[in-house]
């Protein structure tokens, strides 16, 4: 197995981290991570498989240990971030992998780069027609945390730990997730990296593109992949409700459709990270 690598990109004067593990043979998957995630989401990923294949994670700007500029935040910007990360590692052609906003992204990259997507997984994403606008009630705890200090950092990882959202499950991929998503302070303290600010932004941003439109440009062989769990106790409801992901699937040409463990966030981890993996392994295959 190749080495893994921790490197960076600068595009336009932001630096955008990577990490690169597995075999440097066979078709790269390039992972893509939500809306206040980092490259650690896809640990679980990792080791439940892909890293037996080559993959490239992408700290989104503003997330992760990428830069954090004041602006800069469309979703076009991302896209040329990414596309100057497989220029730098001279990749022409990814199977890009992205889970929520990762997975709009990934949307964006196959319709207006075509020739950079060989195939196209979307985790846990509904398309516009279909959008549940209590999704940001869902994820409000989650964004709380942004920007927030914490007097240690086992403390904000005690806390993480109890999201409703996680249903009690928790792992070593999960604390190693979270724990990339905090800096250290003087005395002990930690901060979570990725400003309110910014995400304000990504989300305003996304909210301007023609989504119907670009679902309806995609042309490379794509998958979504579901997961149904209550996003919050029992009661709550899932991310993506089974019929937005079905009307999702329907706006993508010829797109596959698979249902795995667990919810939104809990998915990328245990038994759901054994299915994702396993689901997209699958796919790299499929005729």
């Amino acid at each position: 197995m190749s080495q893994a690598i921790d490197g960076s990109i600068t595009r336009a004067g932001v630096r955008i981290r990577y990490l690169r593990r597995g075999p440097r043979r066979g078709p790269t998957r390039l992972l893509l991570h939500g809306l206040t995630a980092n490259t650690n989401c896809f640990d679980g990923l990792l080791c439940a498989g892909l890293d037996a294949v080559d993959t490239v994670a992408i700290d989104l700007r503003g997330r992760g240990q990428s830069d954090q500029p004041r602006s800069g935040y469309a979703i076009g910007d991302h896209a040329a971030d990414v596309i100057a990360v497989l220029d730098a590692l001279d990749l022409p052609r990814a199977m890009v992998c992205g889970h929520s906003y990762g997975g709009l992204l990934s949307v964006y990259l196959a319709a207006r780069h075509p020739q950079r997507v060989e195939r196209l997984v979307v985790i846990d994403i509904a398309g516009p027609s279909v959008h549940n606008p209590a999704v940001l009630e869902l994820i409000a705890p989650s964004l709380a945390r942004l920007g927030t200090e914490w007097p240690s950092r086992e403390a904000f990882l005690e806390a993480m730990r109890a999201s409703p959202a996680l249903g009690g499950y928790w792992d070593r991929d999960l604390a190693a997730y979270y724990g990339a998503d905090v800096r250290a302070l003087p005395g002990g303290r930690v901060r979570v990296r990725t400003a309110p600010e910014t995400i304000a932004q990504v989300i305003s941003e996304g909210q301007k593109e023609d989504w119907a439109a670009l679902l309806a440009a995609v042309r490379a062989p794509s998958l979504l992949i579901h997961a149904r769990g209550p996003f919050g106790p029992p009661g709550t409801p899932p991310i993506v409700l089974d019929d937005q992901a079905r009307a999702t699937v329907a706006e993508l040409s010829g797109c596959r459709y698979e249902v795995v463990p667990g919810n939104h966030m809990t998915m990328l981890f245990g038994d759901g990270a054994l299915a994702v993996a396993g689901a997209i392994l699958a796919f790299t295959q499929a005729d």
